[in-house]
Parts: structure tokens; C-alpha cells; sequence
């Protein structure tokens, strides 16, 4: 082994700790090609010499890299690039039950030497900041979930096209991005077409859409459109607290929490859903297809959003592609 001519830039008056800035120029080098496998890495000694830095500092840098599985470390010889690990992140808004099956799609198709950090951004834009502004130089590829907030594409433009995957919701995306996106409008309102003989069976059609929802307000506006261009009754619900099931209605919710109280109302009236009452859930989760023998469904496909996600990390080519969206009738309606 030869040891690689790489010089760790060290900024010290950074507030991000001196080890970690040594762990992110090391996978950064990797990411970029600068390291390969098998090149070994500079000694403790000349690291501390020539960056001003403590022994402490800089075995804590390489104790990490080597729990991560970045390098390895041959006795009297040193320590050395072990394969082309390669870190990505992935940013989601909250973790709801979809969405663990959008990430174990995510990383169950990544090969063994790609590493997944995984954070939330709950809808927060300093949150969201701070994720990303604190993940600048430190990944190979980012793939984020976007929301709707005035200062998010200023916050994505600080990374690199070729490396950003936006995903879910197309919005403040620009016509060059990367994307993997599910269509909340068009896709939501032809999903509904082939319900129609089902939603006949109630007299009125109530979307409940509470205040408290991220969820995109095109599917309100398409959800109208249906209703308008079929002749059904309908109205929208925005708050919560006005949900109140009724004999021959059927009810839409983008919420879980609305399908729970939905659930609970049908035993305290002694309603049947599918019969005395109608409900059809936005996104499908593992457990919906066993509630009261099952829950009608409006949802994209998680899995597919997530190997794709994954073909973006895997291949370097550009991406732009829509995820279908099913209707998938149980019981319930």
C-alpha cells in the first residue's frame, strides 16, 4: 500500500467538532473519487502535525470511520480506504407507516457499501435548514422530501443538481431537478373514477381535509372537480371537530387520526362501513387491508417511490419520473 497524497482541510474556527471534520473530508473523497479502495490513509502522526490537531482528535475521526466500515487498519502499517462506502442522506417530512415502507424500499435496494442517514424535517423550515445546510460536502447523493415553504428551493439550490433527488410532492422544484414524484391531482381525481358506482350507493360525499394536514391542496381542488363533473353532493371538512358520521354518507380523509375517530363513531352508532357508511383513506399502509375487514385506499406506490429513489443513488443519470397512483377497493366502501 502507497500512502495517498490527500490533505484534510481543517476550518478551526468552525463550530463543527474537528473530529467530524476529518470523518467528512475522508467520505467526501470517497464520494468524489479522490480516495479508492485500498489507498492508505495518512498517519496519525503527520494528521496532527499538519493540522494542528490532538492525537485524541484524530482517532476518534478514524474509530468512527471504522465502526462505519469506511476504512480499516493493518498493524504497523496504518489504516486504509476499505471499500467505496458511500454515504447518502435521505430527508423525509415524519415518519408515518408509508413511509417505513418508502425507506425499507430505499435501502433494501442499495448495495452493502452505500450508508442511509436518515432525518425528519416535521414541516419546519429551520429544521430543514439546519439538516441541510449541516449536510453540505458530507454525502454522495441527498434525496428530500420537499414541503411547501417560500425558502426551501434557496435551501436545496447550496447542492449540487446531479446530486439532489427530490421526492413526493412537486413543488419549488425547478425544470433541470432530479425528481420522483406522486401526482396529488390528476392521478387522485382519475383514481376516483373507478369508485363512482360505489359512491352512488351514498347520498353525499364529505372530504375531510382538518387544518392540521400537510397534505397537498390540489387533491381538494380535483376532489371537487370530480364531484361537480358526476353530479355528487359533497362538502369539505376542515375542522376536525365537525366530523360526525351520518347514515348514507361516504367520507374521504387524507388523515389516519380522522379514520380512527371514523372507526370509533361506526361502533358507538352500530354503523357498518361499506354499507351504513363509506370511508376511503389517502396512502396505504400494511395494516389497512385487516381494519374491519378492510379499508378502501387512494395511494402511490411507497415501494416503487423507493427503488427508484435508490436507482438514483446507484446510477449516474438524470431522473424525472412519476410514481402511479391506484385506487384499491376493500370493504369499507
Amino acid at each position: 500500500m502507497n500512502e495517498k497524497n490527500f490533505a484534510f482541510i481543517i476550518n478551526h474556527d468552525s463550530d463543527v467538532p474537528k473530529y467530524q471534520q476529518l470523518v467528512n473530508s475522508i467520505n467526501n473523497a470517497i464520494a468524489e473519487n479522490i480516495l479508492d479502495k485500498g489507498d492508505l490513509l495518512p498517519s496519525v502522526n503527520s494528521i496532527c502535525k499538519t493540522n494542528h490537531l490532538s492525537r485524541d482528535t484524530v482517532f476518534k475521526a478514524y474509530s468512527i470511520l471504522k465502526d462505519q466500515r469506511v476504512i480499516e487498519s493493518v498493524p504497523n502499517k496504518g489504516y486504509y480506504v476499505a471499500g467505496e462506502t458511500r454515504k447518502v442522506l435521505l430527508v423525509l417530512d415524519t415518519f408515518k407507516a408509508y413511509k417505513e415502507v418508502l425507506y425499507h424500499s430505499f435501502v433494501n435496494n442499495l448495495p452493502d457499501n452505500i450508508i442511509t442517514d436518515v432525518q425528519f424535517h416535521h414541516y419546519n423550515i429551520d429544521n430543514f435548514k439546519t439538516i441541510i445546510n449541516n449536510s453540505i460536502g458530507k454525502y454522495y447523493k441527498y434525496v428530500v422530501m420537499n414541503f411547501d415553504h417560500k425558502e426551501v428551493a434557496s435551501v436545496l439550490s447550496n447542492i449540487a443538481n446531479d446530486k439532489l433527488l427530490l421526492i413526493d410532492w412537486n413543488i419549488h422544484s425547478k425544470p433541470k431537478n432530479n425528481y420522483v414524484f406522486q401526482d396529488f391531482g390528476k392521478a387522485f381525481y382519475e383514481s376516483l373514477k373507478g369508485a363512482i358506482d360505489l359512491f352512488r350507493k351514498y347520498k353525499e360525499i364529505d372530504f375531510v381535509y382538518p387544518t392540521y394536514t400537510n397534505h397537498p391542496t390540489e387533491t381538494v381542488d380535483f376532489f371537487k372537480k370530480f364531484c361537480e363533473e358526476f353530479n355528487f353532493n359533497y362538502k369539505i371538512i376542515t375542522n376536525p371537530n365537525d366530523f360526525n358520521i351520518e347514515k348514507n354518507k361516504a367520507y374521504i380523509s387524507v388523515s389516519d387520526r380522522i379514520l380512527g375517530i371514523f372507526l370509533e363513531q361506526c361502533r358507538e352508532k352500530d354503523f357498518e362501513p361499506g354499507k351504513d357508511v363509506g370511508f376511503l383513506s389517502y396512502n396505504e399502509t400494511p395494516m389497512k387491508k385487516f381494519i374491519y375487514k378492510g379499508i378502501s385506499v387512494i395511494s402511490t406506490d411507497f415501494k416503487e417511490l423507493g427503488t427508484k429513489g435508490a436507482e438514483f443513488i446507484t446510477k449516474d443519470e438524470p431522473m424525472q419520473y412519476y410514481v402511479s397512483t391506484n385506487l384499491i377497493l376493500r370493504e369499507s366502501l
